[in-house]
């Protein structure tokens, strides 16, 4: 009987992921006067009182050591406008922010314009998990608009208002 694998290999581990649907998310801070940013889909909340969420970053991407110096960030779920935007910061660039239209949160966090939703937040602990760090954040400003959010399953970019209902 040959030996269970006590790990997937990661082209499997990629199509189950493709299995999942999550939110798209920019990630941003200031670092000194520039603006960085980098896609993200591992966020999540993971408290509404207080109002607490989660992102994961991989630690050999450019814009990490500056999240990880920051005090807060912003998160940027993005709305179906936002195809452009997704595609800067899904790849690297050293100015991420040219041409975009964006402002400074109340705590000087990138907000990013046309999403569905922001939130900028202050970091309350960095968690270093294999690859990746987990900054663990307060809430500490939010706004909603009416544009729907994006959504991405199996490679691809969808309309997340146009799900239709189960039952």
């Amino acid at each position: 009987m040959a030996p269970l694998s006590t790990q997937p290999d990661i082209d499997l581990m990629k199509q189950v992921n493709r299995q999942f649907v999550t939110g798209v998310t920019v990630v941003t801070a200031m670092d000194g006067e520039t603006p960085r940013g980098l896609a993200v889909n591992a966020f999540s909340s993971i408290s509404l009182d207080p109002a607490t969420v989660m992102v994961c970053v991989q630690r050999t991407s450019s814009t990490h050591d500056c999240l990880f110096r920051a005090g807060h960030l912003a998160i940027n779920i993005l709305s179906t406008e936002q195809l452009d935007v997704v595609r800067t910061f899904a790849q690297k660039s050293d100015d991420k922010f040219k041409d975009l239209d964006w402002e400074r949160g109340p705590f000087g966090s990138p907000l990013i314009a046309r999403s569905s939703a922001q939130m900028e937040v202050e970091i309350r602990e960095r968690l270093q998990a294999s690859t990746h760090t987990v900054f663990i954040c307060r809430v500490v400003h939010a706004a909603v608009t009416e544009n729907n959010p994006m959504v991405y399953s199996a490679g691809k970019f969808f309309d997340g208002g146009a799900l239709a209902p189960l039952g």
